[in-house]
């Protein structure tokens, strides 16, 4: 599966997201990390919403402890990620409510007793939750994401209170719950492994929340920090109370990008988390959708790094796009410009991930002694799938020669009259084709060794894929 959709019509937490992922046929084993570094387990549970089977998840203690809190199916009161909860906001240093670990929640049922890990463990900064992040051995992308997250939630709070990430004391967000949440989430998203994660607007919910310096309209001021970090949009209602978490919300932010409506394209697997609180005339749940992507492109995070040149020679300009491409550069260019007294100089443009940025950067200082390099962001690009086929050319020219000189393009080629050219295919998620080209150094090695133009290699390599594909049968855009 490359898509995987959510539709938070009744908003979203970090329990509800592992529920979804969970639901639609992520790994439990992938959470094992989590379990082995902190002192808790995850528990997933059958349970009825309204009618709807969800899936339920706790995170619970695995040594017990003083803060004990027995939670059942439905009513835990003050669950910051449950969609329930109460702010305790000081000036410089809050807590949410739930945060309490000496509060406990008892609810009559005999056969689901478990010690909650809602607020436990120890009360951590932004750094010291980092360093337990690294410190879990998870791969690279799923650390890279929690970190993500995490950072979120800390400019968030810091927005919120008028300090920096650094200053930033996380309570409830850096407990061992709220750790899992996160992580745990990071991990089954990585297990389903989808290319594309979206969001359809996301419910708030509507009315207020209980804070220590009164009530404030939802969302409250850390959701609302996160919103503006969002790429979807949000929705009040449908009902009057808090529907989407911070976690939740920094969990989205980071991960899913906004849709309007569920996209196009072809269900393989579907799940429903499950959130405590009854909604009056409506499921309590996170519903979301995975499967393959119809005619779309595929998203791939980017971030620009550019830099001006006024004294580079011609040769060092060009060997900057093999230099960079060596250490993750996707794409350079190198564009004239006007520079400082209207001396002649170069833009150079480079197109790298975020996590390749710094080392580019590095390269692109050495090869050309300059003394910064502007970055632009993280933002995306949108890109075709694209897969390598070779085909079968005559290379007879319009007098019928093909030349003495097999060239090196004709070495492993069977009789004289052909040769064989590597051509790229551009297509959409959908596998619909809508571009052809011919390899230049192909076309470039069968010209040199046949009577014919590079130019007229590449017209036949092009067509060649084209008849082979319409007597196949297949879709084909090209023209």
């Amino acid at each position: 599966m490359d898509l995987l959709a959510f539709d938070g019509r009744t908003g979203a937490s970090g329990d509800m997201l592992l529920g979804a992922l969970l639901a639609a046929g992520a790994d439990p084993d992938a959470l094992a990390p989590v379990e082995d570094a902190l002192p808790v387990r995850y528990e997933a549970r059958a349970v009825d919403r309204s009618g709807i089977a969800a899936t339920a998840v706790d995170v619970v203690l695995t040594d017990g402890g003083d803060d004990a809190q027995d939670d059942g199916d439905t009513g835990r009161a003050h669950d910051h990620d449950d969609h329930d909860h109460t702010h305790d906001h000081d000036d410089h240093d809050h807590t949410h409510g739930h945060g309490d670990a000496s509060r406990t929640h008892t609810h009559d049922h005999t056969d689901h007793t478990h010690t909650h890990a809602e607020g436990a463990g120890p009360s951590r900064t932004y750094e010291e939750v980092v360093d337990l992040v690294e410190s879990m051995g998870l791969p690279a992308g799923v650390e890279a994401d929690a970190l993500a997250v995490f950072e979120l939630l800390g400019e968030a709070e810091a927005a919120v209170h008028g300090t920096d990430l650094a200053g930033t004391h996380f309570h409830e967000v850096g407990a061992d719950d709220a750790l899992a949440d996160v992580v745990g989430t990071c991990l089954l998203l990585d297990d389903l492994g989808p290319d594309r994660v979206v969001t359809t607007p996301v419910a708030v919910g509507g009315g207020e929340v209980e804070m220590s310096h009164g009530a404030y309209p939802v969302p409250a001021p850390a959701v609302v920090e996160l919103l503006e970090r969002a790429d979807w949009t949000t929705r009040g209602g449908p009902v009057e109370t808090e529907l989407l978490t911070p976690t939740g919300a920094a969990l989205l932010a980071h991960l899913a990008e906004g849709v309007g409506t569920l996209p196009p394209m072809r269900v393989r697997a579907s799940g429903y988390g499950a959130g405590s609180k009854p909604l009056p005339g409506r499921p309590n749940v996170l519903r979301v959708l995975a499967g393959d992507g119809a005619g779309r492109l595929r998203r791939e995070d980017v971030t620009v790094l550019e830099t001006n040149l006024d004294d580079a020679s011609p040769e060092v300009l060009g060997d900057l796009q093999a230099s960079l491409a060596e250490v993750g550069a996707r794409d350079v260019s190198v564009l004239p410009a006007t520079m400082k007294k209207a001396r002649p100089g170069h833009l150079v443009k480079v197109v790298a991930r975020p996590e390749d940025a710094e080392r580019v950067a590095r390269r692109l200082a050495v090869e050309t002694g300059t003394l910064g390099v502007r970055e632009h962001g993280a933002g995306h690009r949108w890109v075709a799938e694209r897969r390598f086929e070779t085909v079968r050319i005559d290379v007879a020219d319009a007098s019928g020669t093909t030349g003495t000189d097999a060239g090196p393009g004709a070495a492993t080629d069977a009789g004289s009259g052909t040769r064989e050219v590597t051509v790229k295919i551009a297509s959409d998620a959908a596998g619909e084709v809508f571009d052809v080209s011919a390899e230049y150094d192909d076309a470039a090695a069968v010209a040199r060794g046949t009577a014919l133009p590079v130019r007229e290699v590449m017209r036949r390599a092009e067509a060649a894929f084209r008849d082979r594909r319409d007597g196949n049968g297949a879709r084909d855009s090209t023209t």
